[in-house]
């Protein structure tokens, strides 16, 4: 008797997920490459080109940290297909009214409203990959998912620049913005629940089934409740050190690369485009080395924590960029995308430890905490270090050391954290709840 084929739709329930989250990115990157026109539009000084900069970035941080508190919950709460569609539909309409910021604090309401509504989407797509994929497949799929995220940091300098010079800033807001709601068709059009989806085969039904856990209780589990365990401190302290490494490579790195190399806003993209590609392969190949590692009969855990122990080092020659870009600015490039790709690959797979540590109803919600833990990480790496100590270097005129103390601070970071991880749940022993 043949063995019935398993089917692929999971995958294109990863693909939305995918397109969503290079949207999320998109939105929220747009800024980071419209700086030049803001301070001639704003007639911003250069301290307060990094003054203004900053509070404008500290206040998508905070509210992005705020709408952590509440998005895994809604997410839990209203389901992945409902909760994620409305949290896209808001955070597209709040990119769109940057357009009509007169000054930065506009900016600041524009930034805040995108920030809360932007931070549904983690807890949303880490869900959706907990509902439609086996536990083996999760960390490929979230690395699949995840490269979306530098799919949108790519696309936005190879388009955002042009439509800022040819249109007008106003309208790299709206246009990045719009595309949400055309998102929104595809999203109604083709999630649904595995159980509940007419167009998925049994067979495939039963393969994403197959190691799943019977949740008899549906309960919504209170934060307190998961603040009690190990686990979720875990996640979430190896968000905390982490996450701001990202947040920083984001908003910074067109700004570096100006100011480092002389380069003006237009060159800038071949140098971010080559980092970001560089990303989007390590966060599929942070997927793929744990399942690959688990096909070879290594425990889960193992496989996890060892992928994440190699992608750690990876980050350290980070330090050195500055160094290497003396000899040839590509060289730094290399080695910055290299640490990105690092990242990426963590990335993917300190998500995925939430889908091996806790139940499908509790792993929203605790994305949800460690995003949250993140990106408070992010606001005070933002406030102790960019914030005061980029406008000091550059009031000095040595805004290179600077950047050297942060990309020192940046190859220590996942070192640090894995540690931290280790100590906690040396074998991520999933809780019963």
């Amino acid at each position: 008797m043949s063995t019935p084929k398993i089917g692929n739709y999971r995958w294109t329930i990863c693909s939305l997920v995918f397109f969503a989250t290079t949207i999320n990115y998109l939105d929220r990157n747009v800024i980071s490459y419209l700086k030049p026109f803001l301070a001639e539009a704003f007639n911003w000084t250069a301290e307060q080109e990094v003054r203004d900069y900053s509070n404008i970035e500290i206040a998508f941080k905070l509210s992005y940290a705020i709408g952590m508190i509440f998005a895994g919950g809604f997410i839990d709460k209203f389901g992945t297909k409902i909760g994620y569609a409305i949290a896209t539909g808001l955070w597209s309409l709040a990119a769109m009214l940057h357009a009509f910021a007169t000054g930065t604090l506009g900016f600041i309401f524009a930034r805040i409203f995108l920030g809360i509504t932007e931070a549904g989407n983690f807890p949303a797509a880490i869900k959706a990959t907990a509902e439609w994929f086996p536990q083996k497949e999760r960390a490929l799929a979230t690395g699949v998912f995840n490269s979306g995220s530098n799919i949108g940091s790519i696309l936005v300098p190879l388009t955002v620049p042009f439509i800022a010079i040819t249109w007008g800033w106003q309208w790299a807001f709206i246009l990045t913005g719009a595309i949400g709601f055309v998102w929104l068709i595809f999203w109604f059009y083709f999630f649904e629940t595995p159980e509940k989806q007419k167009k998925l085969s049994i067979a495939e039904l039963e393969y994403i089934n197959a190691d799943a856990e019977v949740e008899t209780n549906q309960e919504k589990v209170s934060w307190m409740k998961l603040l009690s365990f190990p686990q979720t401190w875990a996640f979430a302290i190896g968000k905390f050190l982490t996450d701001p490494v990202w947040w920083f490579y984001l908003f910074w790195l067109p700004d570096f690369l100006m100011k480092e190399y002389d380069l003006p806003v237009t060159q800038v993209i071949w140098p971010s485009a080559l980092v970001y590609t560089m990303a989007s392969v390590g966060s599929v190949f942070g997927g793929w080395l744990p399942m690959n590692l688990i096909n070879r009969n290594w425990p889960a855990y193992k496989a996890r924590k060892m992928s994440m122990l190699f992608f750690a080092a990876l980050v350290l020659p980070v330090i050195f960029s500055q160094y290497l870009g003396t000899i040839n600015m590509w060289l730094a490039i290399t080695v910055i995308g290299l640490a990105a790709a690092a990242h990426q690959a963590w990335s993917a797979n300190i998500f995925t430890t939430v889908s091996d540590m806790f139940p499908k109803k509790a792993t929203a919600s605790v994305t949800g905490i460690g995003g949250m833990f993140g990106t408070f990480g992010g606001v005070l790496l933002t406030w102790l270090v960019q914030k005061n100590m980029f406008v000091y270097y550059t009031k000095i005129g040595k805004i290179e050391t600077g950047y050297f103390i942060m990309f020192c601070i940046c190859g220590g970071a996942y070192v640090v954290a894995w540690l931290v991880m280790h100590f906690l749940v040396p074998k991520m022993k999933k809780i019963e709840l």
